[in-house]
């Protein structure tokens, strides 16, 4: 039996702000880089033992990354298929106006110009095979809510609705084992 963590990345702009981030390139602010550093400070404090952070590209969750491989010494790296959905017309939108939230719970909707949830979860899926393949190396996954939810739904049943409800907090760091 293996595990893998996952953290969600510090705090952005756009979380403070209540807006939809996405694929859109936000970084954090000051507090996300504390929230960053308490993170590293908890794996540290709790001798998780990690082999590789894997970042998606987007720098709130690459400078969460960097952050807590600086200060533990596990290597980073990026893997592109970690990139937050991309909500098309939504993004920079309030993150709990009605429409969203409506459209969240069709998995085939593309919002617009964007990508589907089915779409995205088959990217993550794939990511998460390969993990679930190689149980003697402790990943740490280094990225956004979106992503959270399809990892939760991974190993996890789940309503439409309690899928699109799903979330973690900032700098969050939630075991998974399979």
């Amino acid at each position: 039996m293996g595990h893998f963590y996952f953290v969600r990345h510090g705090e952005s702009l756009w979380n403070v702000e209540n807006k939809i981030c996405g694929k859109t390139d936000i970084d954090l602010t000051e507090k996300g880089y504390m929230q960053a550093r308490q993170a590293a400070q908890a794996i540290i404090e709790q001798q998780l033992k990690i082999n590789l952070i894997l970042s998606s590209p987007l720098k709130r969750a690459y400078h969460t990354a960097e952050t807590i491989s600086a200060m533990t010494g596990i290597p980073l790296a990026v893997e592109p298929r970690l990139i937050e959905q991309d909500f098309g017309m939504y993004e920079g939108t309030p993150r709990d106006g009605e429409e969203f939230r409506k459209a969240k719970e069709n998995f085939i909707c593309s919002y617009g110009n964007g990508e589907s949830m089915l779409k995205t979860a088959h990217r993550i899926y794939s990511v998460l095979d390969e993990i679930v393949r190689r149980p003697d190396s402790v990943v740490l996954i280094a990225a956004h809510n979106g992503l959270a939810r399809i990892i939760q739904s991974y190993f996890t049943d789940m309503s439409n609705e309690e899928f699109a409800s799903f979330g973690i907090g900032n700098a969050e760091i939630r075991r998974f084992d399979f």
